[in-house]
């Protein structure tokens, strides 16, 4: 059987601080290489969904699994111990396709908003990702747009960018070593320090709740 994680000289290190992903960017004193994961929609619970992500040495790095026994409009991102590191949440009421991005799993305070973007003019636009509070914290329904993803998710072919429009974080299609290729339920997500390996894996989430399509989706 084809492995379905990397074989590459070099694991880039991997956060699974739960703080991380919410500092402010920058590439002072990290690793200025993008980190190259290895993403497979299969949950490691027997016969359920959720994600599985492998470093380049085939170790795992970040776990969706638990969403099986519980409230399906709520999804958590682990890592490999098990330890929440994000929780996404549907947003109700919501005349649009909106989630939530929460610390942790306090779901208080969201930090982020994911909202499916849907406009006929601009086919590439899938979602747009939005700051909650205002940079001094004073007005927490301030919104302001800080990623826009393009592409084609159902193709595994997608791109984040900043509110530069510089790429931090791609999703790709994967081949096996000797030309054979994968279906889509396995892809890889390359990710530049700019953005938080465990953040960018959220928005792998949402755009599965978004665009996943069929009994796939974790939200009914």
């Amino acid at each position: 059987m084809t492995k379905v994680y990397p074989k590459v000289v070099n694991s880039p290190h991997v956060s699974s601080n739960e703080q991380s992903f919410f500092n402010e960017s920058t590439t002072a004193g990290r690793n200025v290489d993008p980190v190259v994961l290895t993403v497979w929609k299969k949950s490691l619970l027997f016969n359920s969904d959720g994600f599985t992500v492998f470093d380049t040495n085939g170790d795992l790095v970040f776990r969706v699994d638990n969403y099986a026994a519980g409230n399906k409009s709520e999804v958590v991102l682990m890592d490999a111990a098990g330890h929440s590191l994000i929780t996404v949440r549907k947003k109700r009421p919501s005349l649009t396709d909106t989630w939530l991005v929460y610390n942790g799993e306090t779901m208080v305070n969201p930090r982020f908003s994911v909202t499916k973007h849907v406009n006929f003019l601009n086919g590439k636009s899938l979602a747009r990702v939005s700051t909650t509070r205002s940079p001094n914290n004073n007005n927490n329904n301030k919104k302001n747009i800080v990623y826009e993803i393009e592409g084609s998710y159902a193709q595994r072919c997608v791109v984040i960018y900043d509110d530069k429009h510089h790429r931090v974080a791609e999703i790709k299609r994967k081949e096996a070593v000797g030309g054979v290729a994968f279906g889509g339920d396995v892809f890889r997500l390359v990710v530049q320090p700019e953005i938080d390996s465990a953040f960018a894996m959220a928005l792998v989430i949402l755009l599965d709740q978004m665009f996943g399509g069929g009994s796939r989706k974790f939200y009914t």
